[in-house]
């Protein structure tokens, strides 16, 4: 039994050194000796791509991976980034913004070595580091191993609606090192935080969410008021350098401009599903909700304790998070950590008034426990990586995008005539079409939002949805194939239709091909 002058929790590696202690206590041992870091990779690793659900398919769920795939070999064989429209017979040599060029090269390049294998792999391996990354840091701020894994797998299990080989994978990453390196300047400042200005520099080419920076550094500028003028300047001072370094890509202020742009559309927010706001439905969602409403409160518990620049974090991006799901993850990575840390600090408050020996303090210290063993890491991730990549059934792997969400059979019948042919089919659809058949093929409209806007993008759902106007908008544009979901109302008319030819019809995708001269 524990008296008031034994320790509770005993046997650890300080009080009875052993010979594994010896071993991690060696620069070699320290890297050959599995860590709870390298275990907790390895599980997150066969729990989001090996054990269930669609595996390494899901990352292909949305096409525009297609047309990132092929705009990436576009710029490897023309060693420039596009400036206009390559994909579309609607708006053919506008001006468009390839504003993720760098994460298109990347994909291009994955693309070319090994496949789609290489392209889900990159992004999964990415999609790991987020959530270890988190847990570290929350680990680093003092958080209890607990509430700290607690809160890592229920935001990792809410952002996982956004798991997508998408460009959009190294904003998470990139966000909560961030907040990281800024934190770590607050409590200490030093010459590290400037790491952040080439960091800026790189993410403005990977993707549009290098704004986040500039968000976490002004709201650090802002929350340091208290704090003096040296401390407002110094995160202010950081955050135009950031904001200068980001005009280092292909389009300059341009690319800003294009991006506030796109933000503030209503037309986008209206049309786009992932810029709505989320609704709560979803098991995804309702892990959301509990980190949202724990931020809320802990944002007031934060403020009490003058660490303003956290509070004012976590309530600027739960706004975001709130106006568009697009910015959930976002709101994820930034208050995770922080959520950890001020959930310790109920933990701590509970135990203090705990009996010895009760659970909460039995449970408490295993928590303190096994922080240490999360502090390192060893080879053993990469190990695990290079036999998985190894090993691995090649059924594991994505030779083409899913067929329950494309229309991969009907496609692959008749790809020449598609290629060849003016299509109208959906959005989705018309990005696979496009890794398929590039630089063949061209769409009515895909996944660019952004590009095509509410003037071609009206005319689209228009119709597809049968307005009275179809048969003019698809004469306009020339259409002579159309590619459509079997729910699309448009379907219904054009079976009718003796302008138009049912080639194909699998209960799934339904092809017409024009059969009458246009309309003059």
């Amino acid at each position: 039994m524990a008296t008031a002058d034994t320790p509770l929790v005993t046997g650890t590696v300080a009080q009875r050194p052993d010979a594994l202690a010896h071993i991690v206590a060696t620069p070699a041992g320290r890297w050959l000796v599995p860590s709870l870091t390298d275990l907790f990779f390895v599980a997150l690793f066969i729990w989001l791509f090996v054990a269930g659900g669609d595996g390494w398919h899901a990352l292909l769920l949305d096409g525009d991976v297609g047309w990132h795939i092929r705009t990436g070999e576009y710029i490897l064989d023309h060693h420039a980034v596009p400036k206009t429209d390559m994909f579309s017979f609607t708006r053919p040599g506008t001006p468009w913004f390839a504003w993720e060029w760098g994460s298109d090269v990347l994909l291009g390049a994955a693309h070319r070595m090994v496949g789609l294998k290489a392209v889900v792999l990159g992004a999964g391996i990415i999609i790991v580091l987020w959530p270890v990354t988190m847990l570290r840091q929350a680990l680093w701020r003092g958080s209890n191993a607990w509430p700290a894994l607690a809160l890592t797998l229920l935001g990792t299990g809410a952002a996982s609606i956004h798991f997508l080989a998408r460009p959009h994978v190294f904003t998470l990453l990139f966000t909560t090192v961030s907040v990281w390196v800024i934190e770590a300047d607050l409590r200490r400042p030093s010459r590290r935080v400037w790491w952040l200005v080439p960091l800026c520099a790189v993410w403005t080419n990977l993707h549009g969410g290098f704004l986040v920076l500039l968000v976490l550094l002004a709201v650090a500028s802002v929350g340091s008021v208290p704090a003096g003028w040296s401390a407002v300047r110094r995160y202010a001072v950081l955050a135009m350098a950031c904001a200068a370094v980001s005009l280092l890509n292909p389009y300059g202020w341009g690319l800003h401009t294009h991006i506030v742009e796109y933000l503030r559309s209503d037309w986008i927010r209206n049309v786009v599903q992932e810029f709505r706001a989320p609704d709560f439905r979803s098991e995804n969602l309702l892990q959301y909700e509990f980190l949202l409403l724990s931020g809320v409160i802990a944002s007031g518990w934060l403020f009490m304790r003058r660490r303003f620049v956290n509070a004012l974090w976590i309530l600027a991006f739960a706004h975001l998070s709130l106006g568009s799901v697009r910015h959930v993850p976002v709101f994820i990575a930034v208050a995770t950590p922080i959520l950890a840390e001020v959930a310790t600090e109920w933990l701590s408050w509970l135990s203090g008034r705990s009996a010895r020996g009760s659970s909460i303090r039995i449970l408490e210290g295993l928590g303190t426990e096994i922080v240490r063993g999360f502090r390192r890491t060893s080879i053993w991730g990469g190990a695990f990586l290079a036999g998985f990549i190894l090993m691995a059934s090649p059924g594991q792997w994505p030779r083409d995008f899913p067929e329950v969400h494309f229309p991969v059979k009907t496609v692959h019948a008749y790809q020449s005539l598609l290629a060849h042919s003016r299509v109208l089919t959906d959005d989705q659809w018309a990005d696979y079409l496009i890794y398929l058949s590039y630089p063949d093929q061209r769409v009515f409209a895909d996944g660019r939002s952004d590009f095509y806007g509410p003037e071609v993008g009206n005319d689209y759902i228009r119709t597809t949805q049968g307005d009275y106007r179809w048969r003019r908008t698809l004469d306009r544009y020339r259409v002579d194939a159309v590619l459509a979901p079997v729910a699309w109302p448009l379907t219904t008319i054009l079976k009718t239709d003796p302008a138009w030819h049912l080639v194909s019809d699998d209960g799934k995708a339904i092809l017409f091909t024009r059969s009458a001269p246009f309309s003059k």
